[in-house]
C-alpha cells in the first residue's frame, strides 16, 4: 500500500519464541517490523476478527465507491521459524479470487519479493485494511500494535499517519 500508515507499521512476523512482548525491529530505509509471540492472545483474536469481517473488506472493494482507497490485505508467509505477515496492495477481487503486489520488503520469506503480483490465498489471510475518507476499516492487527505504543509513540503515529479509526 503506499500509503501513510504502513511506513509506521507494515508487517507482523509471528515467531515461536518465549517472549510474548511485541519487540521492533527498525531497518534502514524500510519500514518497522513488530514481531510477535504465535501464542499472543490478542493478536490471534485481531487474526480472527479479520477473517471473520473479511466480506466487509470485499463489500468495500466492489462497491468501486470513490471514497474508499488504499485496499490492503495482510498474508501469512511461512518461514523457518514461524512466519511473515505481509501486505498486499493493489488488491483486485477476479473470479472469486483476491490478487495484489507485495508492498513490503519480506525480512525472512523467499516465498515472495518486494513487487510480486500474487494470488492471496484465503486460508492465509491475517489482517485487511482500507481507507474511506481518513478513516481506517479493518486494520486489526494494525490497531493491536498501535495500543501496545506508548503515548508518546501514539501521539507521533497518528500525526503522521493522519488517519482515524473506525470502530
Amino acid at each position: 500500500m503506499k500509503t501513510y500508515i504502513l511506513t509506521i507499521i507494515v508487517l507482523l512476523s509471528l515467531f515461536s519464541c518465549n517472549n510474548r512482548e511485541t519487540t521492533k525491529v527498525e531497518r534502514k530505509g524500510q519500514p518497522t517490523i513488530y514481531r510477535v509471540t504465535d501464542d499472543d492472545v490478542e493478536m490471534n483474536q485481531a487474526i480472527e476478527k479479520a477473517n471473520q469481517t473479511l466480506g466487509n473488506f470485499k463489500a468495500a472493494l466492489l462497491s468501486h465507491n470513490r471514497d474508499c482507497m488504499n485496499f490492503a490485505i495482510k498474508m501469512r508467509f511461512d518461514t523457518p521459524k514461524g512466519g511473515e505477515h505481509i501486505w498486499i496492495d493493489e488488491v483486485t477481487f477476479i473470479e472469486n479470487n483476491y490478487f495484489g503486489v507485495v508492498d513490503n520488503l519480506p525480512e525472512s520469506t523467499t516465498e515472495v519479493h518486494l513487487g510480486d503480483t500474487i494470488q492471496i490465498d484465503k486460508s492465509r489471510i491475517s489482517d485487511w485494511m482500507y481507507l474511506e475518507k481518513g478513516k481506517l476499516y479493518g486494520g486489526y492487527t494494525v490497531r493491536v500494535l498501535r495500543k501496545r505504543m506508548t503515548p508518546a509513540e501514539q501521539k507521533q503515529f497518528d500525526k503522521e499517519n493522519n488517519i482515524i479509526f473506525a470502530d
